[in-house]
């Protein structure tokens, strides 16, 4: 389900520059006269950017990889650290690998301004890095709820790995028979589309294996259905854990009161419950000062996030600079947007480095490009089910089945046909791979 792909496949190069940008892994430490690439975020989608340029373009491009963090902690198999089927070591991805064998840059900082006009990157320690190529892949910020005192730090949302992933397993750990535990889910485009229905699901799960047989799990979903896997997800909230999940659609909130862990929505409200998880809606991070236009960026859709070219990832205007992952919206056929995902990132960073390095080299772009994310779901504590959708450049339509441009047209959409045993196990291999491609 994850493509590890070759030089040979995204880049076609002629003549000696191509000796030169196909450097073996690892090999040929940048020249004085190396292009300059930035990146800022060191999750799947800049650790894998900063990897490739380096493997594929060898001493070609110098890159520096910029993140506030030691380490990236990733999302994906955190809610089995929620619920303590697996440790914080095992979702915690460092970079030694990206200095060490690939030569790259690492710089533990937080942007506080890029001058697009002026091709720079400026830290909060004072340091400005220049750049001939830039890739934002900074991730997610949220949308705080209209009203209320929502502290996360009293009601986690736990959607960024880390110290909010240990807040809710101790809050979870605390639970008592009869306490009810709440989550929200946010409106689409979110990261991970399946992602809090698995938290449910694995939630209500680690109740069961508790026994504590009264207390349930309330899901409010600002969606009108399941956005991902409903088969899966249909089948746990009505037979596995039927009883004990309570599925609410088209809930929208309204307000959210940490101290007194209330939640007001349009389907209903729900006071002083044990453990209020609040996943708030969501945009891209800001580049630099939140207070600032467009809070950094030079251009946000009406959602809030980052529109692109999806031959580059470039933003309109600025096309040395590439936004990946969650921050970006890839335009695509109605009804069928390019998900939020730690694989997806994966692999729009491979594109987007394959564009940068073409550009370098003065040649012209590949169309013929695919891009695949997968995800597997836990659904029990030895069961799973998993997702798979795959893009490809062309033609996308409207809501008329009419024309409206060039984008990523979704081609194939695969669901588990059932949960199991099988798949959980999968879903460990599948996971070191990704990690494995993207920080090794």
């Amino acid at each position: 389900m994850m493509h590890t792909f070759s030089r040979r496949q995204f880049l076609q190069l002629a003549g000696a520059a191509s000796a030169v940008a196909a450097l073996p892994r690892g090999a040929g430490a940048a020249t004085s006269t190396a292009a300059r690439v930035v990146v800022v975020g060191g999750g799947f989608g800049g650790a894998t950017v900063a990897k490739y340029l380096r493997m594929w373009g060898g001493a070609q491009v110098a890159v520096t990889l910029v993140d506030p963090n030691p380490s990236h902690i990733a999302c994906i198999l955190s809610n089995l650290v929620v619920t303590g089927s697996l440790s914080m070591d095992r979702i915690t991805l460092g970079y030694n690998a990206l200095r060490e064998k690939y030569g790259i840059a690492v710089t533990q900082g937080r942007v506080t301004a890029v001058n697009y006009a002026g091709g720079t990157v400026s830290l909060g320690d004072g340091t400005t890095l220049p750049y001939d190529h830039l890739v934002l892949s900074p991730g997610i910020d949220f949308i705080p709820p209209p009203e209320g005192a929502w502290d996360p730090n009293v009601t986690p949302h736990a959607w960024q790995a880390g110290a909010q992933t240990l807040l809710l397993k101790q809050q979870l750990a605390s639970m008592r028979d009869g306490d009810t535990f709440v989550m929200t889910i946010p409106k689409s485009p979110y990261r991970c589309p399946p992602g809090p229905y698995e938290r449910a699901c694995v939630v209500a799960d680690y109740l069961k294996r508790r026994q504590l047989v009264f207390s349930r799990v309330v899901v409010l979903d600002a969606n009108p259905s399941i956005q991902a896997e409903p088969l899966a997800f249909g089948e746990a909230f009505n037979f596995i854990y039927k009883g004990m999940i309570e599925y609410v659609p088209n809930a929208t909130v309204l307000a959210v009161n940490s101290p007194t862990r209330s939640i007001r929505t349009t389907a209903g409200d729900w006071s002083n419950v044990r453990v209020l998880n609040y996943i708030p809606n969501q945009r891209a991070a800001a580049i630099g000062p939140a207070s600032s236009l467009n809070r950094g960026w030079p251009v946000l859709n009406a959602q809030g996030f980052v529109p692109v070219d999806p031959l580059t990832y470039g933003i309109s205007g600025y096309p040395n600079v590439h936004v990946i992952g969650d921050a970006c919206a890839v335009p695509a056929s109605e009804g069928k947007a390019v998900p939020k995902s730690g694989h997806m990132a994966n692999s729009e960073a491979k594109i987007c480095a394959d564009a940068i390095l073409r550009t370098l080299n003065t040649q012209a772009l590949d169309e013929n490009i695919t891009t695949n994310s997968a995800c597997f779901s836990p659904i029990t504590a030895t069961t799973a089910s998993w997702l798979s959708a795959n893009f490809n450049y062309g033609d996308i339509y409207d809501g008329a089945g009419k024309v409206k441009g060039k984008g990523m047209h979704r081609v194939d959409l695969g669901e588990a046909p059932r949960t199991n045993g099988d798949n959980y196990q999968n879903m460990f291999t599948w996971a070191q791979g990704l990690f494995a491609d993207s920080f090794v």
